[in-house]
């Protein structure tokens, strides 16, 4: 299992990730320390993997029926859980019947999938609920009016624009968290998802994880408290962060692994989204998710941007 110093603010113990990293290496040392994250506050025993089995459908299709989407190839790597999920022709995702959001978004990027030029236009779109949710746990769009708050694409609209039904998929509120407008979904999130589209064009493959995260942090009687406001009436939660993880595989065939954790909150326009740069692990803690399971050991070259040792 990979081994690291983890944030100082978890646990300095070595717990494994997944699968796929199993035993054969040791966690990253020495990872540069992170002062500005709430999630410097969580301890390993409160975080579990989500297993929860459910069926998968696509608009109501079984996965492998000939209505089905390309699930295989964008989930090759392995599902993080299996709750309540949902495929799209681009997209996979978990559902969160309860807070109104989804578990993860997981999308498969190549440099075909993002042409140079536009073939859809983001202003035909239109945000819509998701119905093959019901209706006892959707989000609906009167949820988000006069609420603050940006309606943001967990899968990014810009990852799927070769086609106009690619994008209008991504409109789906079940695609949707809400997000600090001014500072975060229009700033330093929008210029992670250009990042990532940046990485994808010169790669074969990449696979792109992405979720909120509700973490706990201390108030003032130093007890932990996991707080979150809910917009609408039916309390869509406003995740405190949101997670997003990357799997590249390169023209040469291996594997790099970027991780990030950004707060839910306006930040100033020259913060690099590199600062939240969070360890794997800490992420499948504070998610309860096994990120690529699947993904063959001996392949993994870098992760975030360090040698496995």
């Amino acid at each position: 299992m990979f081994r690291n110093n983890i944030l100082p603010i978890i646990s300095a113990c070595s717990v494994g990730i997944g699968a796929y990293l199993g035993a054969k290496y040791e966690r990253m040392k020495n990872q540069p320390e992170r002062t500005n994250l709430d999630i410097k506050d969580l301890f390993p025993s409160i975080f579990e993997a989500v297993h929860a089995s459910s069926s998968l459908t696509q608009f109501g299709a079984p996965v492998g029926s000939p209505q089905s989407s390309n699930a295989s190839t964008i989930m090759k790597y392995g599902f993080p859980s299996l709750d309540n999920v949902r495929t799209f022709n681009d997209f996979v995702l978990a559902y969160d019947r309860r807070n109104r959001n989804a578990h993860w978004v997981f999308e498969h990027l190549s440099p075909e999938k993002l042409p140079s030029s536009k073939h859809a236009d983001r202003g035909k779109s239109n945000f819509f609920e998701d119905k093959v949710i019901h209706e006892k746990f959707r989000s609906y769009r009167d949820d988000y009016k006069r609420s603050g708050y940006d309606r943001g694409h967990l899968a990014a609209a810009g990852n799927h624009r070769h086609s106009q039904q690619a994008m209008d998929e991504t409109f789906t509120l079940s695609n949707i968290s809400p997000q600090v407008g001014e500072g975060f979904n229009r700033g330093i999130w929008n210029n992670l998802e250009k990042y990532v589209r940046s990485i994808a064009r010169k790669n074969r493959n990449t696979y792109v994880c992405t979720g909120p995260l509700y973490l706990p942090r201390r108030e003032s009687d130093g007890k932990m408290y996991v707080k979150y406001e809910v917009i609408g009436q039916n309390n869509v939660a406003v995740p405190t962060h949101f997670f997003k993880v990357v799997a590249i595989e390169t023209n040469a065939g291996d594997f790099e692994i970027l991780s990030y954790v950004l707060p839910n909150q306006p930040l100033k326009d020259d913060t690099s989204f590199k600062t939240f740069l969070t360890p794997l692990d800490s992420v499948e803690r504070a998610a309860g998710l096994l990120m690529f399971d699947k993904l063959p050991v001996n392949r993994v070259k870098l992760i975030n941007h360090q040698r496995p040792r």
